[in-house]
């Protein structure tokens, strides 16, 4: 008999999903269209730049066939200002999420951040949180959902593409322990009857990793809230038997 799954995505699952992130490569060969489940891939003409799924430019950075752009939040003067911003300016809350595809211009009217050309028909469209939030038209200062997978798959297959991949190395890893710390603390608030802080702007591998402590957490607040309102209701039926019986020993003229 099969056990039962864990509730949620567990991390292997979320860098499988990932994969499916678009990424910016710069091709080395021509190489024709691709039909795939999720769309055609555009035709790559070096040495001009595509956005291909993060799966086939890894396969294609392992073949030398095209070299990835890494995003600009993954460059260390972003990482930098990213931390800043954790640790100084919001101790409390998380770093915001990258805005939306289209921004308002003000008029009435939408346009799309970076400049991005609108999609002609038949090209691939997705939707969160598979936003293209991961290519090198993306803004920097912003984490996006994906953005620990993301940067260590991208440190573990294509190093020789990130600047300074070694102080990107560092600066993910002081964030990562800075965001952990921030989601543990989060959990005390549950001591005083109140919910766990915003998690806008949480990656998706750090739910996977914090769901089980937060998830362990409740449901031990859970049980002590439980066990308090059961002496409540038992002390509550005592008091108002004791009550009781004094009165009935009233009434027969019992002193």
């Amino acid at each position: 008999m099969a056990l039962p799954l864990p509730p949620g995505l567990v991390p292997t699952e979320v860098a499988f999903l990932c994969e499916m992130e678009l990424v910016t490569i710069v091709p080395r060969q021509r190489l024709e269209s691709i039909p795939l489940l999720s769309g055609a891939t555009p035709a790559l003409r070096p040495p001009h730049r595509a956005q291909i799924p993060l799966w086939l430019a890894l396969l294609l950075k392992k073949q030398r066939r095209a070299n990835i752009v890494p995003p600009a939040w993954l460059h260390p003067a972003s990482l930098a200002e990213i931390i800043h911003q954790e640790t100084n300016v919001d101790s409390e809350a998380f770093s915001p999420p990258p805005p939306p595809v289209m921004r308002s211009d003000g008029r009435g009217g939408a346009r799309q951040y970076a400049s991005n050309p609108e999609p002609k028909p038949g090209d691939l469209v997705l939707s969160p949180p598979f936003l293209p939030s991961c290519t090198a038209d993306a803004p920097s200062g912003y984490l996006p959902y994906h953005w620990l997978e993301m940067s260590e798959t991208l440190l573990a297959h294509a190093a020789d593409d990130v600047p300074s991949a070694a102080e990107v190395r560092t600066l993910l890893r002081d964030l990562q322990e800075v965001r952990a710390a921030k989601m543990r603390g989060s959990t005390t608030q549950l001591e005083g009857g109140g919910g766990v802080v915003g998690l806008r702007g949480v990656g998706a591998m750090e739910l996977a990793e914090s769901r089980g402590f937060v998830q362990g957490v409740v449901d031990g607040v859970r049980k002590i809230g439980a066990s308090v309102e059961q002496a409540r209701r038992e002390d509550e039926e005592r008091g108002y038997g004791d009550e009781g019986a004094d009165e009935s020993d009233d009434e027969m003229g019992f002193e």
